[in-house]
């Protein structure tokens, strides 16, 4: 019962002073830490993005990755500084560290057994962002999931998918990756005509619509080359199919496609260029009789006759 009268009376003002007078410099010092910190990874980031620049790699892509690495390097050294400070108060106020520092690792050491995952999932994050696989921003497929990269920490990466959904990943998890943004993008497309087209007349049709595109202001700057036809690659049940490519800037390939497409089928109609669609035949059955359709047009002239 006299534990608690006896700890109080070994403080004295003097004590109490010294005390909070070497913490509140303490804490001023960790803030001028913590502000050299931010901004030495300011400095290291305009110098990742220069000499990204310097190297040719395009600045849309360079903020994504150098963002992704500072980021990261922000946590884990903020993460360091206030662990160290929060052991020295509390060594300040008289808390042992030396036990706490000693059960904290075989804590870890124990963990570590019980986590083997979680360790996983780290490693493979850093080496993620230390090979420049993928990068805040890009459009991936990771596990056959597609969407938008919006978040990579040590541990997870999260996408979104166009319906909105929020998909986490471990990273230790990933076994396929895919991005599809980096430094460039590509729109691959099949269009089908009918066998009774010439070919190489649409091919030229499909040359022009591109070079119309390239000389449009709006497209010019997402488009990095000219269209890129392969020709002919296959021949389908009802039609022949033309197989080309738009390479573009970044996440910019499905706005040029589709507006691609929509001029291409402005320009099949103009050109008479029959885009074929499925035919069917219907079968009644063995018992049913055949009979005779009669199409019969009308005329303005047969109109005046009847008339």
């Amino acid at each position: 019962m006299n534990i608690i009268p006896e700890f109080f009376s070994e403080f004295t003002w003097d004590i109490v002073v010294k005390t909070g007078l070497r913490v509140c410099i303490l804490l001023l010092f960790s803030w001028m830490a913590m502000k050299l910190l931010q901004r030495f990874l300011r400095h290291l980031e305009i110098h990742l993005t220069n000499k990204s620049m310097a190297e040719g790699e395009p600045p849309s892509e360079s903020a994504k990755r150098i963002g992704t690495i500072v980021r990261l390097l922000r946590q884990a050294c903020l993460l360091t500084l206030w662990l160290t400070v929060g052991l020295v108060i509390l060594k300040e106020f008289g808390v042992e560290v030396g036990p706490i520092i000693a059960s904290a690792g075989i804590v870890g050491l124990a963990v570590g057994f019980g986590a083997q995952n979680l360790v996983r999932d780290i490693i493979a994050g850093f080496f993620m962002i230390l090979e420049n696989q993928i990068r805040v921003g890009d459009v991936a497929i990771l596990n056959g999931t597609g969407g938008l990269v919006e978040e990579i920490n040590f541990r997870t990466t999260v996408l979104r998918d166009q319906g909105g959904a929020v998909h986490t990943f471990p990273n230790g998890t990933i076994t396929t990756l895919s991005n599809l943004t980096n430094d460039w993008s590509a729109y691959v497309f099949e269009i089908g005509v009918a066998y009774k087209e010439d070919t190489d007349h649409v091919i030229e049709v499909m040359q022009e619509v591109g070079k119309t595109m390239r000389e449009d202001k709006k497209f010019a700057n997402l488009m990095l080359e000219d269209l890129d036809i392969f020709g002919v690659d296959k021949f389908d049940d009802s039609s022949v199919i033309i197989k080309g490519r738009i390479k573009t800037k970044p996440i910019r390939q499905w706005v040029v496609g589709r507006e691609f497409l929509r001029r291409i089928k402005y320009a099949f109609d103009k050109n008479h260029i029959e885009i074929p669609f499925p035919h069917r035949s219907i079968y009644f059955g063995e018992d049913s009789k055949p009979f005779n359709l009669n199409v019969v047009a009308k005329t303005q002239d047969h109109d005046k006759t009847t008339d």
